[in-house]
C-alpha cells in the first residue's frame, strides 16, 4: 500500500491542472536542508508525554492520531489552559493527555458522547465532534475485541513500517484515506502513516529499539502545502489561488484538493531522492516544523472539511 501512495500521487502530479511544482526553487531549498538537524515532531516531549510508560504512550497515540484532523472554523475551537489559550492539534494533545494521564488504561469504548464532549470542552464544540467520538469508541472496541485490550502488546514486536502500517489500515477502517482522480484511485493515508511513524520513533527514542520507517511516504495535510507554497515550491494557478487566498472552502475529493495533497507527496519523495541520508517521513516532519520559519510570508492554507487531515 505504501508504494501505491507514491505511485498514485505521482500520477496526479504528472497530470495536475491547478497545481505545479517549481523544481528550480525546490532544488535551491534542498541545499538548505541539514539531515543531521531534522527532528521527530514529538521529540520535544510536549506536555511531558514521555513521562508515561511506553505502552500507555503508544495506546494514547492510537487514539490521538486517529482524531488529529480538521480544526478550522469561525470561531476556531480553542481551550483555556494554565499556559494560555491553545487550539488545533496542540490543544487536542493537551486536553486528551491530561485526561488519560491518570487512567489505568486508555479505553474509550464505554464513554458517552457527553463525556467525550466535556473532555474537549472549549469555546465551541470541536469540529466533527460526533465523528471523532465514534472513531475513538470504535477503535477502543476493536482493540478490546481483536487485541485483548492492549494495542501496544499487539504490535510491540513489530519494528518495521510496512508490517505496522498494514496492521493499522487493515484493523482500523476509520483511518481510510483514499480519493479519486480521473477515475483512478489515489491513496494518501495521512493519519495511518503518522501513527506508524509516531510509534516507531517513540520506540526508537525511549527504548533504543532498532526500527525501520524508511518506506513511509509522507503526510499530506494543510500545513505542509501551505509552507511549500510560501517557499514558492508549490504553485497554484490563478483559479485555485483565488479560492485559497479568499478562504473559500474546497470540496473533499475535488481536483483542487487531490492535486494539492498529491503534489505535496511528490515534493517530499523528490527531496528524499536527492537526500539519501533523510527518510521521507523525516523530511515530512522537517517541513511540518518549518511552518514557523515562513509565518511572515505565508498565505492561507486550503480549507477542506474532511476526517483525514
Amino acid at each position: 500500500m505504501l508504494e501505491k501512495i507514491k505511485s498514485s500521487c505521482n500520477y496526479v502530479a504528472s497530470n495536475s491542472e491547478f497545481v505545479t511544482i517549481d523544481y528550480k526553487k525546490l532544488d535551491e531549498f534542498i541545499k538548505t536542508i541539514d539531515c543531521n538537524k531534522i527532528k521527530f515532531w514529538l521529540s520535544s516531549n510536549p506536555y511531558n508525554l514521555f513521562d508515561m510508560k511506553i505502552d500507555k504512550i503508544i495506546n494514547f497515540m492510537l487514539i490521538y492520531d486517529s482524531i488529529n484532523y480538521c480544526f478550522w472554523g469561525e470561531p476556531k475551537w480553542t481551550i483555556e489552559t494554565s499556559e494560555g489559550q491553545k487550539d488545533g492539534s496542540d490543544a487536542l494533545l493537551y486536553t486528551l493527555l491530561n485526561y488519560v494521564r491518570n487512567l489505568n488504561e486508555v479505553d474509550f469504548s464505554n464513554m458517552t458522547l457527553e463525556e467525550f464532549s466535556n473532555i474537549l470542552k472549549g469555546n465551541i464544540d470541536i469540529p466533527f465532534l460526533k465523528e471523532r467520538y465514534n472513531t475513538v469508541v470504535s477503535i477502543s472496541k476493536i482493540v478490546n475485541i481483536k487485541m485483548n485490550g492492549n494495542f501496544y502488546d499487539y504490535i510491540k514486536n513489530i519494528n518495521n513500517d510496512i508490517e505496522l502500517f498494514d496492521i493499522i489500515i487493515n484493523n482500523f477502517k476509520d483511518l481510510c484515506d483514499e480519493r479519486k482522480y480521473n477515475n483512478r484511485k489515489v491513496y494518501f493515508y495521512k493519519l495511518a502513516q503518522l501513527l506508524t511513524s509516531d510509534i516507531l520513533h517513540i520506540k526508537e527514542l525511549i527504548n533504543n529499539t532498532k526500527v525501520d520507517y524508511s518506506h513511509l511516504v509522507g503526510c499530506a495535510d494543510y500545513k505542509i502545502p501551505q509552507t511549500l507554497r510560501a517557499l514558492g515550491i508549490l504553485v497554484y494557478n490563478s483559479e485555485l489561488s483565488n479560492i485559497v487566498d479568499n478562504k473559500k472552502p474546497i470540496e473533499e475529493n475535488s481536483k483542487y484538493e487531490v492535486e494539492i495533497r498529491a503534489n505535496t507527496i511528490r515534493v517530499i519523495t523528490y527531496i528524499n531522492s536527492k537526500l539519501k541520508d533523510c527518510f521521507s517521513i523525516d523530511i515530512n516532519d522537517y517541513l511540518f516544523l518549518s511552518a514557523k520559519s515562513v509565518k511572515n510570508i505565508v498565505k492561507p492554507y486550503h480549507l477542506c472539511e474532511n476526517k483525514n487531515y
